[in-house]
């Protein structure tokens, strides 16, 4: 096993903020990028101010929730607004790979760090430029936070009770979708470069990136005329039946059935004692099931509420039945599987905090992931100002004093 990890060598400025920027800063993080996240206390980035936080103390090096979510970026701070800031910041493009954005379309251009004035300080750098809808066309100057965006993509339309009105997905789930799915678009990039000598700027659309999740429905439309509308649990498209969530004993635990042939459902009737209401011929077939789909999910819940969640996912899954249990929050952190994986790690914090954050997602057997907390403001400036750029102390200390490094 080698200690080198895939992207060791390549650096990456990343100008990212709140959480989608940063995803795709700590992927490349995790590959072994060195990864300079380009902040100022002159605007501290939301998420360092959002709780909780180390030992009940604010401040914007103690945010919990920032250390896992910006985990594999390192932290130089520049004010921008300052000339001398935005030549520094120059200098250090120069000496890299790779730069990520997601301000709105026309930012980098203003602040005098466009894509063109990059190529002229470093002609193959590669630009990642995230917008909430691209950088061009009637919305590309749309404003959004990721719980609207998932709105302009058709995925909150399909999301709800049957019947009712849409209920908007609840987290900003698309931030660490488009930051993930981002950081390939950065590698399929690097690998051009190496074939070619050429770098490239990348548009990459959030909205497009997570519009992947509504196929199925944008194909039904396109196909038969359909448009979709919230459905409960229901497959999207009718695809599987039964198909959802159902209650088990004990404190709001329930468990997920999703059965995809008839095969299946003759093993679920035959796990629940063959009830005269499901041996009616008419259930056998998959449309059958979904024309009585309300009847037969009422029925299932009636018979899950006597069993607990994991014992009744564990004897469903020994005759291939896809079941699982519906995990809490706070399941997750004891979950036999998660800890038998590293999903979540215990790290030290320069601080001197103990904390929980994610591990590495990108699990390779040669090159394991080296996974750190999200940063400490400044944390890299020595490096980044003494190291890469060679700036004298006397310089280096006149410009922190004038808070251009701030």
């Amino acid at each position: 096993m080698t200690n080198t990890l895939p992207l060791k060598g390549i650096r990456v400025i990343n100008f990212g903020w709140v959480w989608a920027g940063p995803v795709v800063g700590q992927t490349l993080g995790f590959l072994g990028a060195e990864v300079l996240k380009i902040e100022s206390r002159a605007r501290i980035d939301m998420t360092r101010n959002l709780p909780p936080f180390a030992e009940g103390i604010p401040g914007p090096d103690r945010s919990l929730s920032n250390h896992a979510c910006w985990a594999g970026n390192g932290s130089v701070t520049l004010d921008l607004k300052h000339a001398e800031g935005l030549e520094l910041a120059l200098r250090l493009i120069a000496e890299s790979d790779v730069v990520i954005e997601n301000f709105g379309p026309g930012v980098m251009e203003r602040l005098g760090i466009g894509y063109e004035s990059l190529r002229a300080v470093k002609p193959d750098i590669i630009l990642f430029s995230m917008p909430a809808a691209g950088l061009y066309g009637p919305l590309e100057h749309v404003r959004t936070y990721g719980l609207s965006l998932t709105s302009l993509t058709g995925l909150d339309s399909l999301v709800g009770y049957k019947g009712e009105t849409p209920i908007p997905v609840e987290n900003a789930y698309s931030d660490p979708f488009a930051g993930i799915f981002g950081s390939f678009a950065i590698l399929t990039a690097l690998t051009h470069r190496r074939n070619s000598g050429e770098g490239q700027h990348i548009d990459f659309s959030q909205q497009e990136a997570v519009m992947q999740m509504v196929g199925p429905a944008y194909m039904d439309y396109a196909l038969n005329g359909r448009s979709g509308k919230p459905k409960g649990n229901e497959h999207p498209t009718a695809a599987a039946a039964p198909h959802g969530v159902f209650p088990c004993s004990g404190d709001d635990r329930w468990v997920a059935i999703a059965i995809g042939s008839d095969a299946e459902w003759a093993a679920l009737v035959a796990e629940m004692g063959a009830p005269a209401w499901a041996t009616e011929p008419a259930l056998a077939t998959l449309a059958g099931r979904v024309q009585a789909i309300d009847q037969l999910h009422a029925e299932i819940a009636k018979w899950t509420r006597s069993h607990h969640d994991r014992a009744l996912t564990d004897r469903l899954q020994a005759v291939g039945i896809a079941a699982t249990p519906v995990l809490k929050v706070a399941d997750l952190l004891d979950d036999p599987h998660y800890r038998a994986r590293d999903t979540f790690i215990e790290v030290r914090h320069p601080l001197g905090f103990d904390e929980t954050i994610y591990g590495g997602y990108v699990k390779m057997s040669r090159t394991p992931a080296v996974v750190k907390p999200g940063p400490v403001m400044g944390q890299d400036n020595d490096h980044a100002f003494l190291n890469i750029l060679g700036l004298g102390e006397e310089e280096y200390q006149r410009l922190k004093e004038s808070r251009v490094i701030y």
